[in-house]
């Protein structure tokens, strides 16, 4: 198994290799949100992370993004704590990630497009193809990427326990809303 830090600096040398393109076509995520959603029967559970780092490159469509599970806010304090000690195991697994391509994207097209992300989403330490919808919109200098998705618990080996299995969905509705600036 790879250590979180290698992790890291395995995701940062990709990066910069995958983006050895001149640097007005590499944007950086100036605002940057990633919520998820537990429809549970219950109780819903949301949480957000304001603080997701993220790279595009607009013209070979590689995008990857990292975040620290920490960063994930709760409206109520138990339920992060739960989060972080019961169900991320954020000591254990820090960080989550995601590494591939946007197709049908042009950064020259107005208005929104509609477009795909397909690539590697790493969750509590466990790496899954996924390939999800989502839209893309130029307003100048700025490029917006949003996109919504299911993640299946199961599919990342995040175990929920039979006691509070009527309070936590056994799949969660991810957000993904970033705003790129020129790198």
């Amino acid at each position: 198994m790879i250590k979180p830090s290698l992790t890291i600096v395995i995701l940062c040398t990709l990066l910069v290799n995958s983006l050895h393109t001149q640097a007005q076509q590499r944007f950086f995520a100036e605002k940057s949100f990633v919520s998820f959603f537990s429809d549970g029967i219950v109780e819903d559970i949301t949480a957000k992370n304001e603080k997701v780092t993220s790279i595009f490159d607009v013209v070979g469509g590689d995008i990857a993004y990292l975040m620290s599970m920490k960063d994930f806010q709760f409206d109520k304090p138990l339920m992060q704590t739960h989060f972080n000690e019961k169900y991320a195991e954020t000591e254990k697994f820090p960080k989550a990630s995601f590494q591939g391509k946007i197709s049908d994207f042009s950064l020259t097209a107005s208005g929104k497009q509609q477009v795909r992300a397909v690539g590697k989403l790493t969750i509590h330490g466990i790496s899954q193809n996924i390939d999800t919808p989502g839209t893309i919109e130029v307003n100048g200098n700025r490029v917006s990427l949003k996109s919504k998705f299911i993640v299946k618990l199961a599919d990342y080996n995040i175990k929920i326990p039979q006691i509070v299995w009527q309070n936590i969905a056994q799949q969660v509705e991810v957000t993904v809303d970033f705003v790129y600036r020129p790198l």
